[in-house]
């Protein structure tokens, strides 16, 4: 485990458990679902989802006339790709930065790296995936597993109409009701989460940005919320609208995890 410092804030990078976040600190109140080898690895911390995100139908796509068939880690879809699941390697860190690589383990190779900087009032984390020798379609993003806020402002133009599978079709619609385990785009910045700040009072406003154009929010459980910045939506392969990368052709995306603290309110006193 690295353990990055910066301000009052201390994160948790396990290059074992999927190159992932584990923890994220801020004045001692975690932000993050956390978890350990024990525990489901699609279920708490901070990923990265490479080289695909979100599910693929059936584990199955087809790509440059040749059929591929994936492992089944949800059946009956595969999900999230490999990275979440890798040994990554290393490669530097210092007291508030790593950065990491891995090879991906799915069909069409190639290889993924990650570089994490905290600062005192943010977590930027920047995902890279590349081609090897065959080219590939590609979605990447992040799953961070949000302590289940208080409150939040997560505003969407639109999202993905889904099957009875539960998958994009491929048309947008307009946002339906919560819960939500959905894709959206025309996010109305910034999309905020808040949560209690612990003994001291007052709250945490925590936002999250990135250059990724889809947003999966997954509000379901009752511990967590799930804010999810992709390069596309689920099933991108078989939508047809995955990024394809050449032979050493390369995709990065970011992800910027910002807080700030919001003061409890004062108490007033009046005489009876």
């Amino acid at each position: 485990m690295i353990e990055l410092t910066a301000g009052d804030a201390v994160a948790a990078v396990s290059p074992a458990a999927g190159g992932r976040i584990a923890s994220l600190t801020v004045g001692g109140r975690q932000l993050l679902v956390t978890g350990d080898s024990t525990d489901d690895p699609l279920r708490w911390g901070c990923y990265p989802m490479v080289p695909f995100a979100g599910r693929i139908r059936d584990g199955r796509f087809v790509h440059d006339g040749r059929r591929f068939e994936l492992d089944i880690n949800l059946p009956p879809n595969a999900i999230h790709g490999s990275g979440f699941l890798s040994q990554w390697e290393v490669l530097d860190h210092g007291f508030d930065h790593a950065e990491l690589a891995c090879s991906l383990t799915w069909p069409l190779g190639g290889t993924a790296h990650q570089h994490v900087q905290l600062t005192p009032d943010a977590l930027v984390c920047v995902l890279t995936v590349a081609a090897g020798h065959e080219s590939m379609p590609v979605t990447i993003g992040y799953h961070p597993w949000f302590v289940k806020p208080t409150a939040d402002d997560l505003v969407f133009g639109s999202m993905y109409e889904r099957d009875d599978a539960g998958l994009p079709t491929g048309r947008l619609v307009e946002p339906a009701p919560r819960p939500w385990d959905d894709c959206f785009v025309e996010p109305r910045l910034p999309l905020t989460i808040t949560v209690p700040a612990g003994r001291v009072g007052g709250s945490i406003r925590v936002t999250i940005a990135s250059d990724c154009d889809h947003w999966v929010v997954y509000d379901q459980p009752s511990n967590a919320t799930c804010v999810e910045p992709q390069s596309g939506p689920p099933d991108a392969v078989n939508l047809g609208i995955a990024q394809v990368l050449s032979p050493g052709e390369m995709l990065q995306r970011t992800m910027t995890i910002a807080w700030h603290s919001i003061p409890a309110r004062p108490v007033l006193v009046t005489d009876g």
